[in-house]
């Protein structure tokens, strides 16, 4: 493979990240806010489960985010190390 094929690859992986992802992560973020809601709600045995789901949905939308955040970083940084 050459490197302008590498450098194309992660460009385009860039515009992914930047169109969808910011979507994914108020999604994640909103949807574990409902499902922590609706885990009150919910009797004691499953109570757990589902607060930890939500939870790990909330991370989830934070880290993407991040990413999202640092992407034009990560660009950066991987074409530098493939030259």
């Amino acid at each position: 493979m050459s490197m302008a094929y590498i450098e194309t690859l992660v460009a385009g992986w860039l515009e992914v990240l930047k169109n969808i992802g910011p979507m994914i992560s108020v999604i994640l973020i909103i949807l574990g806010g409902i499902v922590y809601g609706i885990s009150n709600v919910q009797p004691s045995e499953v109570r757990g489960k589902w607060q930890a789901a939500a939870i790990g949905m909330v991370v989830g939308g934070i880290i993407i985010g991040a990413i999202v955040g640092a992407a034009d970083i990560i660009q950066d940084i991987s074409s530098k190390l493939l030259q």
